[in-house]
């Protein structure tokens, strides 16, 4: 072990997962694997899906030996500190972790704890799989046709954090260098000014848009479509899909086509095995995911449009209680849930865990445990199915049974059990 824990406890069972000199991972059958639960109603939703990746783990013939690590509220309380060291040294070492929702205040306070463990971790892909289970009320007449998933840099864009307070000397630098120095005098409105910078990096983009291409050509997905506000930030998201057209066309030539040549050489109809990657405006993507949804497989986009983006798909599955994500990096992964902490409902064992559970079961998959993760998503599907669901849905649905987090757990449990 490299790292002496202070403020944490190593299991004294499991083994440690490695990686190979791809940056691979190496999976014991008895991974150690950290968990935060998060603030708010991540102390109900975090118990809950532990309970279910516990159960299918044992049901595969595995077995996760979790390490309770903190951040946010429970850091708080615990050590003084929203962040401490042992819970990033504990993510480094053990590279595969999970966690619940973590509370940022707006406007002040400190900065995001999930942008922060990205970047300390540098996760630079943040994956959300979106697709309708069935049972689950969604707005849209034909949820079944969103199946996509959602590429975002993780890094870079306005997310950085490089950011000017106004009324401080450090943003009037900054304004008298833009105005000054570099001829923009006419831009910035008189009085108080707050200033962000928006970097997007030739390395940023292009490590997000392989990781997209390599997915879709693994999962047997049809597109990859890039999607940017380039048409008015020419130097920074016109770039990103300019470095994503030269990383498909420098890397992977025999496996992709662009859009143009498709249609110029095709006729619109792509080769068999062949991973078409194509661009869309951003705020046009907005209302394509709603009226051309089934044409769309993989999208990867900067930070920001990936955050709008992925958020508008949710909806139209059902809504963010059930919209899981991961962050990855080389060799490294942190599931968790879309939806927020919730801190209202904290505690009262009423919100539904499937966001956590379904991040569990991007975990699992991330791990090689494909086997347990489909009874992951089988099991909920059915659970919801059932109609025995928690508040939010069965407020929704005609005939449903309302049962609190605890209890919905222990259904999809059940269904773990039937289903292996």
């Amino acid at each position: 072990m490299s790292h002496e824990y202070e403020h944490v406890d190593v299991p004294e069972t499991g083994s440690t997962i490695g990686v190979d000199e791809n940056d691979e991972l190496v999976v014991p059958d008895d991974p150690i694997v950290p968990i935060i639960h998060g603030d708010g109603i991540g102390t109900d939703v975090g118990p809950a899906a532990q309970r279910v990746l516990d159960a299918a783990a044992e049901a595969t013939g595995r077995e996760i030996n979790w390490m309770r690590v903190y951040a946010g509220e429970s850091a708080r309380e615990k050590y003084g500190e929203n962040l401490p060291a042992d819970t990033v040294e504990a993510m480094k070492e053990f590279r595969v972790s999970i966690k619940g929702p973590l509370t940022t205040p707006v406007g002040a306070g400190f900065r995001s704890l999930n942008v922060a463990l990205r970047k300390k971790l540098d996760l630079y892909a943040n994956v959300r799989p979106t697709y309708h289970l069935d049972g689950v009320p969604s707005p849209v007449t034909d949820p079944a046709a969103m199946d996509m998933v959602n590429f975002r840099e993780n890094t870079e864009d306005v997310y950085a954090g490089i950011e000017f307070e106004a009324g401080t000397d450090e943003v009037q630098q900054v304004r008298e260098f833009i105005e000054g120095e570099m001829g923009f005098d006419s831009t910035i409105h008189d009085g108080p000014v707050g200033i962000g910078i928006k970097p997007i990096t030739e390395f940023g983009t292009k490590r997000l848009v392989r990781r997209a291409i390599e997915y879709a050509i693994e999962n047997d997905r049809d597109s990859v479509t890039i999607v940017h506000k380039g048409n008015i930030m020419k130097f920074t998201e016109g770039t990103f899909r300019d470095w994503g057209y030269e990383v498909a066309a420098e890397e992977f030539a025999e496996e992709t086509i662009d859009e143009d040549t498709l249609w110029e050489e095709y006729d619109g109809d792509a080769p068999e095995d062949v991973v078409v990657v194509k661009d869309r405006i951003a705020d046009n993507m907005l209302q394509q995911i709603l009226t051309r949804t089934e044409q769309y497989d993989v999208l990867a986009m900067p930070n920001l449009n990936g955050d709008y983006l992925s958020d508008a798909a949710g909806a139209q599955i059902g809504g963010l209680g059930i919209a899981p994500g991961a962050n990855l990096g080389d060799g490294r992964v942190l599931a968790e849930p879309v939806h927020g902490s919730a801190p209202k409902y904290a505690g009262q064992d009423k919100v539904n865990p499937s966001a956590m559970i379904l991040s569990g079961r991007l975990m699992l998959e991330q791990l090689g445990w494909e086997d347990a993760a489909l009874l992951v998503r089988d099991a909920v599907e059915a659970q919801i199915s059932s109609g025995e669901v928690t508040y939010d849905i069965e407020r929704q649905i005609d005939g449903g049974e309302k049962l609190a987090t605890s209890e919905f757990a222990d259904g999809v449990i059940e269904h773990i059990e039937r289903l292996a």
